[in-house]
């Protein structure tokens, strides 16, 4: 039994470090994109749009040895719920690898246009949301919920800068129709970015519920969509 229980924990140990390094690719997706938008670098926006099918390959092979650590270690209480928490979070990280070749997928299509000038505001929430991602695996890594907590509060400020990004751009279509198509665009990456804040704060929700048990889920922010 103890044998067993030894494996189970090097088996949950390797799907950690798959899911942090799951997590740093993703985190790379968000911050080539936003450099693709600013650069306008076709190139750079279809190399991370092919990226995703490595995401997409990490997700199949987490959720592989969680179903192989579930069917052969018979894991305890506190390894069940470990385990089960990053069948959750692999989902999540998988999530904002789509939303990041998206943005890019935008990004094509706005560098087919006339390069115009972009709302500043909007590579600063494309960083606030990468800073969260990073930040909730951070707390995942170290078992910390007041820090995973923390992210709960950053959320707060990526949906106004958000809401901000997106009402002048509201704006911009309203007072020039010939800004439409383009402002449009940029409101879909926009709201690509507070997407993946919202899959940000549902890290730092199951972090918070790996280490203490405690379920946040509605009763702490938003739920990512």
């Amino acid at each position: 039994m103890q044998a067993q229980q030894t494996q189970c924990e090097r088996e949950i140990q390797k799907l950690r470090d798959r899911l942090v390094h799951m997590s740093v690719k993703v985190r790379a997706m968000i911050s080539g994109s936003l450099r693709a938008l600013v650069e306008r670098d076709d190139g750079l926006a279809r190399t991370l749009i092919a990226c995703d099918k490595d995401i997409n390959r990490l997700e199949i092979a987490s959720d592989q040895l969680c179903l192989r650590i579930l069917a052969k270690r018979q894991p305890v209480a506190t390894q069940l719920r470990t385990v089960a928490l990053c069948v959750k979070m692999v989902t999540d990280l998988e999530r904002i690898g789509d939303l990041a070749a998206h943005i890019c997928e935008e990004v094509l299509a706005l560098n087919a246009e006339p390069a115009q000038e972009i709302d500043p505001d909007l590579p600063m929430l494309g960083q606030w949301v990468e800073t969260m991602v990073q930040a909730s695996m951070s707390a995942f890594v170290q078992h910390d919920a007041n820090a995973a907590r923390q992210v709960l509060k950053d959320d707060e400020r990526a949906d106004l800068c958000f809401a901000q990004v997106f009402r002048r751009l509201l704006l911009a279509m309203v007072h020039d129709t010939q800004e439409v198509s383009r402002a449009r665009r940029l409101q879909t990456i926009a709201t690509h970015l507070e997407r993946i804040g919202d899959h940000a704060t549902n890290l730092a929700r199951l972090v918070i519920f790996m280490v203490e048990g405690k379920d946040v889920r509605h009763t702490l922010g938003r739920s990512a969509s």
